[in-house]
């Protein structure tokens, strides 16, 4: 399945601090979310969302991050690093430096394993598998057993398959893997 920011509309935040767009999701039948991909604006300070029994992959891919914190627990959400947490935390964010895109993962660590990469240009290698490869800038060519796309920046595509994809010079894109437990 092939998509693009140009066609997925923001949702913004109950608070107002951000807005987030939803570029793939898988439910159960009765409706519960095993995984949900997403890419978020954070405009402002303010209380992070919390999905307790989920666990969450959060990468900056614009700005210069955030914190997030509570009593007990301080974490540092820096550009391009994936970060890996408990879902369930009540945290507050604080932007580092003014506002932020956040490349997101939230999915059921009962269900799932995940695995983000951040990957600069070249050729990159991928296993059968769930996929799910987001260009954050450049462009890229992805080739798969069901076929050979291009995708620029703001595009993405997400299915289940391995193959190469091979990202432009001036490219950067998130690779990742979801693989069913």
């Amino acid at each position: 399945m092939r998509f693009s920011l140009s066609q997925i509309s923001p949702q913004v935040w109950k608070n107002g601090g951000g807005s987030t767009r939803e570029l793939a999701r898988e439910d159960t039948a009765k409706g519960h979310m095993i995984w949900r991909a997403s890419l978020a604006r954070i405009d402002r300070d303010g209380a992070f969302s919390n999905f307790p029994g989920l666990s969450r992959i959060h990468c900056i891919v614009s700005g210069a991050g955030l914190q997030l914190s509570n009593a007990d627990v301080q974490l540092v959400a820096a550009p391009l690093k994936p970060l890996h947490f408990d879902g369930g935390l009540d945290l507050t964010a604080r932007l580092r430096q003014g506002v932020c895109e956040a490349f997101n993962l939230i999915y059921d660590p009962d269900r799932m394993s995940a695995e983000m990469k951040i990957c600069d240009a070249g050729r990159h290698h991928f296993d059968d598998g769930t996929q799910l490869i987001f260009v954050l800038e450049g462009s890229l060519r992805l080739e798969t057993s069901a076929g050979v796309e291009q995708l620029s920046s703001g595009e993405g595509w997400q299915g289940v398959a391995g193959g190469f994809v091979d990202i432009a010079q001036d490219g950067r894109a998130v690779l990742l893997r979801l693989g069913h437990l």
